[in-house]
């Protein structure tokens, strides 16, 4: 066993290891960079004939469930 100042020493490595590593990790230069690019690839930015495929199929399927809706109300 040693004495008091190498225990006291242990304390303080223990006590600020987390904290250091806290700081370390919570700093948004080292991670800014990296999140924006993760966000890039799930939510990638609009284009125009993509935003138009969409609608297209939207209109396509109401007019779709509308046929529908009618063919039901025609056969009863």
């Amino acid at each position: 066993m040693g004495n008091w100042k190498l225990e006291v020493g242990r304390m303080a490595m223990y006590m600020s290891f987390p904290v250091i590593l806290f700081h370390y990790f919570n700093q948004p230069a080292y991670f800014e960079e990296w999140v924006t690019n993760t966000k890039r690839d799930i939510f990638p930015p609009e284009n125009q004939q993509d935003r138009e495929a969409i609608q297209k199929l939207i209109k396509d399927m109401r007019m779709k469930q509308i046929t529908a809706l009618e063919r039901d109300k025609e056969n009863n």
